[in-house]
């Protein structure tokens, strides 16, 4: 029998089953699903491994012809179609000639030298571009454009006076009609 309060009016009973926490854990983990998912999209698209992964996701480079001059070849997406020439033999520094045809760029990359060393390429009537080697035994110059997907590129590895490679100057030249890999 259920009694009155003190006004008189009667007393509901409780229900001594406690309230499930299930929808209010549920929806902390959406929440916090949500938050993490944006903060990846966000990181995607404002760093240069964004740019990357994004590029990939556009299958077109971010640059296409004179606005790759100058450019990290890496960061513009340049190297998913590169095709590269590399002699493979009297290739002491393993010097190569990178040509991406979406980006109409080359690049020079050197894969055996030593810091201080420098790698160059440059372009028939254009553009010359050099990177040393600061740390490690490889680096590639930024891109030199070729808009009219036409050119003739020198590549040079040059060793720092006095530094630890053991080879001289060494260059290889390549044009569009070369035998790329």
């Amino acid at each position: 029998m259920t009694t009155g309060n003190t006004d008189g009016e009667p007393m509901t009973p409780r229900d001594p089953t406690p309230q499930p926490t299930a929808g209010r854990l549920g929806n902390a983990f959406v929440t916090a699903l949500v938050v993490a998912i944006v903060g990846v999209v966000l990181a995607a698209v404002l760093t240069p491994l964004g740019d990357h992964v994004m590029q990939g996701f556009l299958d077109e480079p971010t640059c296409p012809g004179d606005a790759c001059e100058g450019k990290n070849p890496q960061s513009q997406g340049c190297t998913e179609d590169a095709r590269t020439f590399k002699p493979d033999v009297g290739n002491p520094a393993l010097l190569q000639i990178r040509y991406s045809e979406d980006c109409k760029a080359v690049w020079a990359r050197i894969e055996r030298g030593s810091p201080g060393d420098l790698v160059t390429v440059e372009l028939v009537g254009g553009t010359k571009r050099t990177a040393e080697i600061e740390y490690g035994n490889d680096k590639f110059t930024s891109m030199a454009a070729v808009s009219d997907g036409e050119f003739q590129a020198t590549a040079c590895a040059v060793p720092k006076r006095g530094g630890a490679s053991t080879y001289e100057r060494y260059c290889v030249q390549a044009t569009e009609a070369a035998a790329w890999r």
